[in-house]
């Protein structure tokens, strides 16, 4: 399978959690007492998203994402002998 590609480019906003995750003891699912960090908004450009916060008087830090390195593979390679050097 391959990781897919689309919407690498969009921008999000999420709240800063307030309490820390912690294992719900009866399905031991991560919960939280806050539900503010179920909040995802999507933007287009940083711009957008940057003037979304400061319109609404909101603190805010930019992180971008680390860049993808796609290393090309080609299905034969798994099956090719390499033979030992000794």
């Amino acid at each position: 399978m391959q990781s897919g590609r689309a919407k690498v480019g969009q921008w999000v906003l999420e709240y800063e959690r307030p309490t820390a995750r912690r294992p719900e003891s009866l399905m031991g699912w991560s919960s939280s007492g806050d539900t503010s960090n179920q909040v995802c908004l999507q933007f287009d450009s940083q711009e957008d998203a940057v003037a979304f916060a400061e319109e609404k008087g909101w603190n805010y830090d930019v992180k971008k994402g680390s860049q993808k390195r796609i290393r090309p593979r080609n299905y034969g390679d798994n099956f090719r002998h390499i033979p030992v050097q000794d």
